[in-house]
């Protein structure tokens, strides 16, 4: 890695160990993390998977608000990395188109549709609890470098770390409510995101680039601002026009 990478690699752990102590945004939190990995690493999307009380995977964060991606994350049909990831609490890393199709037909075939070729899942872990996975995911084939690979081990293990703080009964049930609630906020985003899409006629990306700007300028919970819109108490202004400063 480039002295600049390492900087932004430091800077993403950082940003991850700084929410351990204290209350914070889940959702949050997770978006950081998702948009960071793709930054260092150069993956061309990264998705994060969090199981509800009933071990159901639901998408908690991604790069890409596109329903051809958000579909690929969680198949109906319960296969594919990112759900063995989390099955089985260990790396899972597919190279190459080929490899995907010999072990997981519709994974395959709807990856492909998507236009990725290589996948990269690590579970979200802290000993024997195992959260989710972060899933990243890169056009070209071919696997993470075993550095790479190794880093980005080290920051999914950090963001595990900061959702199950610390180990006591009460921690545990506030923990459980965090992950409830971070699954329940998105609900609440999708719903925001597509008014902002329908009433701005942008696409889903812009309208959660919006509405996550709006958050961070009101220095507000993502959340906060996705109730408000949906609720239509506050309304977040369209993109400028291309040529309005002309």
């Amino acid at each position: 890695m480039t002295d600049t990478r390492e900087r932004r690699l430091v800077d993403a752990f950082l940003a991850a160990t700084g929410r351990v102590v204290g209350d914070y945004d889940v959702v949050e939190m997770l978006q950081t993390l998702v948009d960071d990995v793709a930054g260092i690493f150069a993956v061309d999307a990264v998705g994060i998977l969090l199981a509800d009380p009933q071990r159901r995977l639901e998408v908690a964060a991604s790069t890409s608000e596109a329903s051809a991606f958000l579909g690929l994350l969680q198949l109906e049909a319960g296969e594919g990395p990112c759900i063995e990831s989390y099955e089985t609490g260990r790396t899972v890393s597919v190279a190459d188109r080929q490899e995907m199709r010999c072990r997981w037909t519709h994974f395959a075939e709807e990856s492909e549709r998507a236009g990725f070729a290589s996948v990269h899942s690590i579970p979200l872990r802290s000993h024997t609890a195992v959260l989710g996975s972060m899933n990243l995911f890169r056009r070209a084939p071919g696997r993470l470098d075993d550095q790479d690979a190794t880093a980005a081990r080290a920051l999914t293990d950090v963001a595990s770390i900061s959702i199950l703080q610390q180990r006591s009964a009460d921690q545990a049930a506030r923990t459980r409510d965090q992950l409830q609630r971070a699954l329940d906020s998105r609900i609440v985003i999708e719903q925001a995101k597509g008014f902002l899409a329908h009433t701005h006629q942008v696409d889903p990306d812009e309208a959660f680039t919006m509405l996550r700007g709006h958050a961070r300028s009101a220095g507000l919970p993502l959340r906060e601002v996705a109730l408000a819109v949906v609720e239509r108490r506050i309304a977040i202004p369209g993109p400028a026009p291309a040529d309005a400063g002309r």
